[in-house]
């Protein structure tokens, strides 16, 4: 891979990418919506003497995602790795949420996604090679309560990544669905969250729990998504607790949930999930 465009990638998995695709020799793109964050990671790669442009983006806006990708493919070139990345995470329950955040979090991990690759899709058919690398999260797999906005979410970006998985049989295109599990990133830090099954939720207290049980760092993530794509993998599993999570659910597909509780009880305190 000789260029690559990244969302979100001021921080967490993102930043770890583009520093991982940066030691390869990787001409990279960035981009994230915290100016702050984007511009610490662009100087870090900067004193690498790494070939990096930087962008302030919203994966929402259709518009400057096109521009951006436009941008990019003039200074780098013919963009061969495409990752969407960028998400937001949001919890609440569903009779009690406003329909503008549920909303937003489609806007951008669902639509983020679509937009990016349909950004680059029809040149990498032109060429006949590229890479789409579309991130979901074990929660595009399970539904866990308060969650069901990114739930769903994530569930439409697996969906969505394997419909155009057979769409780009024998074109020389892949597309990667990403499934992290508990990775330590900022997205609960700066997520909003309003509400759980067990009353109003203590956004510290969230935020240190996610932390003790998120045992896969951003660069081990970004290890194994980068060896999932060098060995043509479709489906990439992102840490221990998302392999044993995906293996639970499809060999008891009932009775699984039964165990289910006791997991979300011991990892977040959850007296009623």
């Amino acid at each position: 891979m000789q260029t690559a465009f990244i969302t979100g990638a001021g921080s967490g998995i993102g930043r770890s990418l583009a520093h991982a695709l940066a030691a390869q020799g990787c001409a990279v793109y960035i981009t994230d919506i915290n100016a702050e964050n984007l511009a610490s990671v662009e100087q870090e790669l900067r004193s690498k003497q790494i070939n990096v442009h930087a962008r302030v983006l919203d994966v929402s806006n259709r518009e400057d995602v096109f521009a951006a990708v436009e941008d990019a493919t003039e200074k780098l070139g013919p963009i061969d790795g495409m990752f969407n990345n960028a998400g937001i995470s949001f919890s609440d329950m569903v009779a009690s949420h406003d329909y503008a955040d549920f909303e937003k979090v489609m806007d951008v991990d669902f639509w983020g996604v679509v937009h990016g690759t349909k950004a680059v899709l029809p040149k990498m058919l032109e060429r006949g090679t590229g890479h789409i690398i579309n991130v979901s999260s074990i929660f595009g797999i399970i539904g866990v309560p308060s969650q069901s906005a990114y739930c769903a979410a994530k569930h439409a970006v697996k969906g969505f990544n394997e419909s155009l998985f057979y769409e780009l049989k024998d074109t020389g295109v892949q597309v990667h669905s990403v499934h992290p599990g508990g990775v330590d990133t900022g997205i609960v830090k700066h997520g909003v969250h309003k509400a759980s099954i067990s009353g109003t939720i203590d956004k510290d207290e969230m935020e240190q729990r996610f932390k003790e049980n998120a045992r896969t760092t951003p660069d081990d993530a970004a290890k194994i998504i980068l060896k999932g794509i060098a060995s043509s993998k479709y489906r990439i599993l992102v840490g221990g607790d998302a392999r044993f999570i995906d293996r639970l659910q499809r060999w008891f597909p009932n009775g699984w949930r039964s165990l289910f509780p006791r997991l979300m009880k011991s990892a977040f305190g959850e007296d009623n999930p």
